[in-house]
């Protein structure tokens, strides 16, 4: 689905594939590609990726559902997403936001996530849900 933005055309769905294909995902990107970022927790710092955002009603798994597997850990909030043929992160069901998924913008088709410049860093490791009241 593309729109129009005075002279401008702006494609809005996009199509995003681990890397051996078996998972394909259609994401609705509105506004582009949304608080491109990196974050320091412990599954983030291993998995390297730069992560957007995108609504839970936004993204569309149009293949390979049953090569998902879903990783959680710590306190079971955020769902990680991984193709368990390739291994590659697709997508998550974010912690600090559950009514978004973070998606995995290297996945993204024509898209470089090292033409986006500087990103910016997430502090993972000091999440505000591990902070004890008191």
């Amino acid at each position: 689905m593309i729109k129009q933005v005075g002279d401008t055309i702006i494609e809005i769905n996009h199509r995003a594939r681990c890397h051996c294909g078996a998972v394909e995902l259609e994401l609705h990107l509105p506004n582009g590609i949304d608080k491109p970022r990196r974050c320091d927790c412990s599954i983030c710092r291993r998995k390297g990726a730069i992560v957007a955002s995108v609504k839970l009603d936004g993204i569309r798994v149009l293949k390979g559902q049953e090569f998902l597997k879903l990783y959680q850990f710590n306190t079971g909030t955020a769902k990680h997403y991984f193709c368990s043929n390739c291994g590659i992160y697709t997508h998550h069901q974010r912690r600090s936001d559950p009514t978004e998924y973070g998606f995995n913008v290297g996945c993204l088709l024509g898209v470089n996530p090292f033409d986006l410049g500087e990103v910016v860093i997430n502090d993972g490791v000091n999440h505000p849900a591990d902070r004890s009241s008191g």
